[in-house]
């Protein structure tokens, strides 16, 4: 039986193929080398508990996003002392945007950007070094230990870091040993229930399992630890008792109070 993963993974090779169709490699190659200084994103997160910030315009999981909280996000993060760095989604079926939004954003803030997707070609590695991403996201669930490592050989060789993303313990042994980013996400994508954003909307995500923050651990000593997934004020503290950093987008993306109250109560929970 298909899970949601599979359908959000066929959906990054239609993607995947437009992109190719557009840019050749040979232009991807060329913009990379003559792309920005990358900001290292170790060093953003090494000052202390520091957020990840998002920036999406819906989510399979629960639906759209506040368009309000999307267009102040770049300014409140840009000047929140907790936020270290961004993560800005590229898949556009799945999340409403674009790899040209990621160039935005890097274009307005001096922090480190990630690109967040599901990466499943080099392409999309040197795809991210050309529109300026500092750092890619490379998942243990869809990628095999080879696969992971070499995509990360590449990341380094473009000046850029990895975020690895795991969710069991089988995953954490296929990481390589140099790995120095790992975040553990809550979010169970080989599910065929508890997605609802595609066709709706939900004010509650159902296809969270925060037991899997459990598995720090088991992660490498000397990595750096991020919380992903579900995270709020409500939850931060004891998030930040066991990770060194966490990667948040929902909460603050659809708080109604917009999203420098709800950065504020993040503070506020931390203090």
């Amino acid at each position: 039986m298909k899970t949601i993963l599979d359908d959000i993974l066929l959906d990054v090779r239609t993607e995947l193929a437009a992109a190719k169709a557009k840019r050749p490699l040979s232009e991807i190659k060329r913009m990379a080398a003559d792309g920005p200084a990358v900001r290292p994103l170790p060093d953003a997160l090494a000052q202390g508990f520091r957020l990840i910030a998002e920036i999406k315009e819906r989510s399979p999981s629960v639906g759209p996003m506040r368009a309000k909280n999307v267009a102040d996000a770049i300014g409140a993060y840009e000047e929140s002392a907790l936020v270290g760095a961004l993560s800005v989604l590229t898949n556009h079926i799945h999340f409403g945007m674009t790899i040209e939004r990621l160039a935005a954003v890097r274009s307005a803030v001096s922090k480190p950007v990630l690109r967040k997707d599901f990466l499943i070609d080099e392409y999309q590695v040197r795809e991210a070094r050309a529109f300026g991403a500092d750092a890619v996201l490379l998942m243990a669930n869809v990628l095999d230990a080879a696969r992971l490592r070499g995509f990360y050989d590449l990341a380094r060789e473009l000046g850029m870091e990895a975020l690895f993303e795991v969710h069991t313990e089988e995953e954490i042994g296929t990481l390589p040993p140099s790995v120095r980013i790992v975040g553990i996400n809550s979010r169970k994508f080989k599910t065929t229930t508890g997605f609802v954003g595609k066709d709706g909307s939900s004010e509650k995500d159902f296809s969270l399992d925060f037991c899997a923050f459990d598995l720090v651990e088991k992660l490498p000593a000397e990595a750096i630890k991020v919380a992903e997934s579900g995270l709020s004020p409500d939850n931060i503290a004891q998030i930040r008792q066991r990770f060194d950093a966490a990667l948040v987008g929902t909460s603050l993306l659809r708080d109604e109070r917009g999203i420098r109250p709800c950065l504020n109560e993040f503070e506020a929970a931390l203090s």
